[in-house]
């Protein structure tokens, strides 16, 4: 039986040359799309490193003042000096310390290293910048702001006047502590750092509870101040927008709310 052969008809050739530029106008428009949304989910992930970072070290100072509590021993949360490293061998990591034996070798405190003290807690470009110790005030921000610092401790000589370590007693309690979490250049001063991005981590020493918020506005601490509200909202706050009397007293409502 003889079959019939068919042939390529002109037809046919332009039906296929039509599917391949659709084709080509299918990877055209892909590689577009990718090309405009490749750059925005960077950015938004390097947004995020900041207020993740915040979060790990909350999450850290957590655990810490947690085995503190178990141990009945103290704890220290600090970062590295000059010329020392971290327990991943980088140099921003926060390092956690214990007090051994507090009677025989007072204020001698030992790295910890047992995993939840020595994982990732700051993403790669992310440090800190400052530690403040103490409650923040809307005196003490406008004095930081305008270059003011009080001397460093001189109990504290060992260390960067600006990154005190932390120390958690064994019931768990600290001071008041305000991390400043950064993406600016490292080689840059303190009084610099206001000019690029960062988040600041508040620690409520006596309870324990800790918040991420951005820096306020001048225009908010005047509010603040006029109302006499605390320097401090209690919760994570990271808006952009500038902050209304409203705002506040509904952000407060809904922290109330059972």
């Amino acid at each position: 039986m003889l079959h019939r052969v068919g042939r390529f008809s002109p037809r046919a050739a332009e039906r296929a040359g039509l599917t391949l530029l659709e084709v080509m106008l299918a990877i055209g428009v892909l590689a577009l799309v990718t090309a405009l949304a490749v750059p925005n989910f960077i950015n938004e992930l390097r947004r995020e490193e900041l207020p993740g970072s915040a979060r790990q070290l909350r999450s850290l100072l957590s655990m810490t003042a947690a085995h503190a509590a178990f141990d009945g021993k103290r704890y220290r949360l600090r970062f590295p000096e000059d010329g020392e490293v971290d327990a991943l061998g980088t140099d921003n990591q926060p390092i956690v310390e214990r007090e051994d034996d507090a009677i025989r070798e007072p204020e001698v405190f030992n790295p910890v290293t047992e995993p939840w003290a020595v994982g990732k807690t700051f993403h790669s470009d992310v440090w800190c910048a400052e530690v403040r110790i103490g409650r923040p005030t809307i005196e003490r921000v406008r004095q930081l702001r305008a270059g003011v610092r009080e001397p460093p401790d001189e109990t504290l000589k060992e260390f960067d006047p600006y990154r005190p370590p932390l120390v958690i007693d064994p019931d768990a309690t600290s001071d008041w502590a305000t991390f400043v979490l950064t993406l600016a250049p490292r080689d840059i001063g303190v009084e610099e750092v206001e000019n690029y991005p960062r988040v600041e981590l508040i620690l409520e020493g006596a309870t324990g509870l800790a918040w991420v918020q951005r820096p306020f506005y001048d225009e908010e601490l005047d509010l603040f101040e006029e109302k006499n509200w605390p320097a401090v909202l209690r919760q994570d706050f990271l808006r952009p927008d500038v902050l209304t009397e409203d705002d506040v007293l509904e952000l407060r409502e809904f922290k109330v709310r059972p």
